[in-house]
């Protein structure tokens, strides 16, 4: 069976304006769970993130639920991706990381906790 995207994320430097942008233009429903993170329930779709983590880049990016983190960066960076982040343990138990793929697209993982 395929692994399904399972989160999608949108990281920017202004938290308040992507929070307000996405509730007006979508009616999505947004709640905060860290001081520069939110949960995103998009209705029907898949749930997501927008956060303003500090950083210089921004992105946007999905995140895939694999059974296991670390064999999956081990196999990824073997086809030639890279990992960037990770493995990290979130407050709902679950398992991060982030890689890009050969040509530098940023990818997540999840692992859901055991």
């Amino acid at each position: 069976m395929p692994n399904p995207v399972v989160h999608f994320e949108i990281i920017g430097r202004d938290l308040s304006l992507l929070e307000g942008f996405y509730k007006q233009v979508f009616d999505w429903q947004i709640t905060s769970v860290m001081s520069e993170y939110s949960m995103v329930n998009a209705g029907s779709g898949i749930p997501g993130g927008i956060g303003a983590m500090g950083q210089e880049q921004s992105y946007v990016t999905f995140y895939v639920e694999v059974d296991d983190v670390n064999a999956a960066l081990a196999l990824i960076e073997s086809m030639g991706g890279q990992k960037v982040f990770g493995p990290h343990t979130v407050p709902t138990g679950q398992v991060i990381a982030g890689f890009t793929d050969p040509e530098g697209h940023l990818v997540g993982l999840v692992q859901q906790p055991k």
